[in-house]
Formats: C-alpha cells, structure tokens, sequence
C-alpha cells in the first residue's frame, strides 16, 4: 500500500527516521509540496499525510484512491473534512503533537522576557569587565516565584504550561471556553 507525506520537512527536517513508516507502506516524502503538485504526487496512494499542505475539496475529489488523510498537527484546518466525510474518507490528527515543545517554548520565552538570558549572554563579553559591581545585569531580574501567570485556553498545551509555571512557583489563572477541571 502506498502512504504519501506531502510536507514531511515541517515535521522531520531530518533529526527523525521514517522507517517505522516504510516498514508498513511503500512510502514516498516529499520536503515540501506546492498546491499544483498534490494531485500528481497522491494520485494513487490510499494515505496520505500531510502537515501544511492543504487538501481543499477539489483535491479529494481528484484522488480516486485516497482512503485515509492524517494531519501531522493538531488541527484540521488543511483539510476539507466534509469532502472527506462525503468520500468516507477518515481524517485524523494528532491532538499531542507539540504539547512538551510549546511548554517549554513558553517557558523560555517567559525566562527572556523576565531575565532576559538571551541579552545577556551577548553583552556580558563586553560589558562586564567595565562594570563597577561584581555583579552585571543589563536588566533588573524579575523573581517568578508568586508572580500570577495567565493563560488563555485550557487545552493539553495550557495544561503543560501551568505545570511549568507551578513549578517554578507561580500563580496560575486560566480563562477557558471549556469548563476547567
């Protein structure tokens, strides 16, 4: 059976192996695929993958042999899910995808902004030795610990981030169009 992964750079820019994959398919990736080259690169494969390449109904429908289609995010959005639903075709996706990444994404953003660590580390070379302290700071540090950090959505990635903001003993306040638990 053949499986066609449309964009499989935004998802491996080569620090992971595919051979799960080929293991089960014939599979064939492509790095990145241009909306005039979907239709000939999925033609007669029943799965295909994708991340951001969109597959709008007008596609679908020109992949006689498409069976499945798994978005390698968390969203649907690149696809047409009612097309597909038309076809019978079942569309997946991958709710965790990214949940540790962005967390501690998140948290590195927070540590710069409220220690500005990347700032830092490039002037301290400079700077320092003409410091009249022992001490350098090019900005004041802000200390984390009961400080109130708010996050908005309550989903699998605001979850980990309040994790992250506990730990370093910080007050969490969370608005949620879904009831938080």
């Amino acid at each position: 059976m053949k499986l066609v992964v449309l964009d499989g750079y935004t998802l491996n820019p080569g620090d992971l192996s595919w051979d799960k994959l080929r293991g089960v398919a014939e599979v064939e990736i492509f790095d990145r695929t241009p909306p005039e080259e979907v239709i000939a690169r999925a033609k007669d494969a029943p799965l295909v993958l994708t991340n951001k390449v969109k597959l709008p109904a007008a596609t679908i429908e020109a992949l006689p042999e498409l069976r499945y289609i798994g978005v390698l995010a968390t969203g649907y959005d690149v696809v047409d899910v009612t097309a597909a639903k038309q076809r019978g075709i079942p569309v997946s996706n991958v709710p965790g995808y990214g949940t540790a990444s962005v967390a501690q994404h998140v948290l590195a953003l927070l540590l710069e902004m409220t220690n500005g660590a990347g700032r830092h580390g490039r002037v301290v070379p400079t700077k320092w030795s003409q410091s009249v302290d022992f001490c350098f700071y090019e900005q004041p540090l802000t200390e984390l610990e009961g400080k109130t950090l708010g996050i908005l959505g309550y989903g699998a990635i605001g979850r980990a981030v309040a994790a992250v903001g506990r730990a370093l003993g910080m007050e969490i306040m969370v608005h949620s169009r879904s009831p938080v638990v």
